[in-house]
Order: C-alpha cells, then structure tokens, then sequence
C-alpha cells in the first residue's frame, strides 16, 4: 500500500469515520473506498468519477478538498499505465483531436433538409386529401341506385 492510501485511511480512522458511512453519504460503493485506500487505482471507474470518488471521501472524512486532490492526482501520476495501455492513452487522445465539429453552413444545410422533407410531407398529405374528397363529392354527386329504382317504381317517393 502506497502513502496515500495509507494517509487516507488513517485520516479516516482517526476521525472515527467507518467506510460504511461515506458510502452512505456519497452514494459510493464501498468496493472502490477501499481500493482508494489500499491505491488500486485500476479497480476505480476512471477519469472524472474517480476525482468524483476522492472529493466525496475527503469531504466525508472532514479533510481539505484542494490539498487531497492534488495528492491523489500525484498519486495516480506515479502509477504509469502498463504496456498495452499506453496505445489506448494514445488512441483516446488521437480520438479527441481528430473529431469534426459542425460549423454553420453544414447545420443550415441540415435544416434545409428537414424543410424540404416537411414540404414534401406537406404536398403529399395535401394530394392524398384533395384525391380522397374529389372522390367523395364524385359520390355523393351521382343519384344513389335505390334510390333512382325506388322512384321509377310506381307508387314511389314522388307520388
């Protein structure tokens, strides 16, 4: 176990503070508390929520903040990333570099699309409604079939 593990720990300790506690107040299991203190840094999720991690725990525990975060940043300094992982810290870093971002033009370009989409929508719905009415008045302007048998009959509706 490296020194700031071990400091950690015996802050805590010191202070009466059990693991189960902090994992109460910062909603943090107490598997990563505890690789936090013995510096299994690799069972940590990483990144952001590992910093996360450390600031509840010192906030928890009663400590300064600033000055705990620094030496958990030294401390994961000191812990170089093994063979194989130093081609992903690469790729990751390559990765952030290399994304296009959208300027202006390509998003007025987007949006015409979508008017253009939207007035074909339009003009198809307004087709299918002209097709299905002018069929409609067509029916209802030519005489019903039992109704023109029902008058030619003698004695019909007209007598």
């Amino acid at each position: 176990m490296g020194q700031f593990g071990e400091e950690l720990r015996k802050e805590r300790v010191s202070r009466g503070v059990a693991l189960e506690t902090i994992s109460e107040k910062t909603k943090v299991v107490t598997r990563y508390l505890t690789a936090l203190e013995n510096e299994n840094f690799d069972a940590l999720p990483g990144g952001i929520l590992s910093k996360g991690i450390v600031r509840g725990y010192v906030r928890t525990v009663g400590l300064d903040e600033s000055t705990w975060m620094e030496r958990f940043l030294a401390a994961t300094q000191t812990h170089a990333p093994a063979e194989g992982d130093a081609d992903w810290v690469e790729f990751v870093s390559n990765v952030g570099r290399s994304r296009a971002t959208y300027t202006r033009p390509e998003m007025r370009l987007r949006w015409a699309g979508v008017a253009v989409l939207l007035l074909l929508l339009a003009g198809f719905g307004w087709f299918v409604w002209s097709y299905v009415n002018g069929r409609v008045l067509a029916d209802t302007a030519q005489p019903h079939p039992v109704t023109s048998a029902a008058s030619a009959l003698p004695g019909g509706p007209s007598q």
